[in-house]
């Protein structure tokens, strides 16, 4: 049988005011989770997303919801057994933002989906390929989702592993050639982000008074 972990993570921005809690569930070839980030830049939002990851870590479907005051924008991305992917999009109210949604021919041939802003969408490529347990480098591409605005981009992004998890941490570079980033990201064993240059950090989770 099948083993299966259920975990709550919760991380904080480096780059700016930001918190996110995921609930997680994964077993050794799959993932679920639900989660809540907020946020104050570009400016003040709450952002709630539903990621199911399917066999061999590759994205099923991402459904996040965005708002602010007196707006709001939903995205539903969802990719095809035939590698090419949907996208719908709404939005409500006037806000200086990009709208959401894009082209789904731009990113067809990706396996995953990267939610801006949130470290727990680096778990998937690392996972497929163990590249937080052993050696190697492996080139993406992602269907990258801008936040808050969820429109939605190609990204290439490369990872390399460095370290396998010694006390509980393993290092990974993260080159985006997107955004023109690259950084070495700190993961626990099962492959989610402890730290994030310039993006964000784990924190432990409260402990009852």
């Amino acid at each position: 049988m099948m083993s299966r972990m259920k975990r709550m993570l919760f991380w904080t921005g480096a780059d700016s005011w930001r918190a996110e809690v995921s609930e997680v569930e994964w077993s050794d070839t799959a993932l679920t989770a639900t989660g809540t980030q907020i946020g104050v830049a570009p400016l003040s939002y709450r952002l709630d997303y539903s990621l199911s990851v399917g066999e061999g870590f590759v994205t099923d479907r991402l459904e996040v919801t965005a708002r602010g005051e007196n707006w709001s924008r939903q995205l539903n991305l969802a990719r095809l057994p035939d590698g090419t992917w949907t996208i719908g999009a709404e939005h409500q109210g006037t806000v200086d933002l990009p709208d959401p949604g894009g082209d789904p021919a731009a990113v067809t041939g990706a396996l995953d989906c990267d939610l801006g802003r949130s470290p727990l969408t680096n778990v998937m490529p690392l996972r497929r390929h163990d590249l937080h347990k052993k050696p190697g480098a492996v080139d993406f591409l992602m269907a990258w989702v801008s936040v808050p605005d969820l429109s939605v981009h190609p990204s290439r992004q490369r990872y390399e592993h460095l370290r396998a998890p010694a006390d509980g941490a393993g290092l990974v570079r993260y080159i985006g050639a997107h955004r023109a980033f690259e950084g070495e990201l700190e993961v626990d064993e099962h492959g989610f982000v402890l730290t994030y240059p310039e993006l964000g950090r784990r924190v432990p989770p409260p402990q009852p008074r």
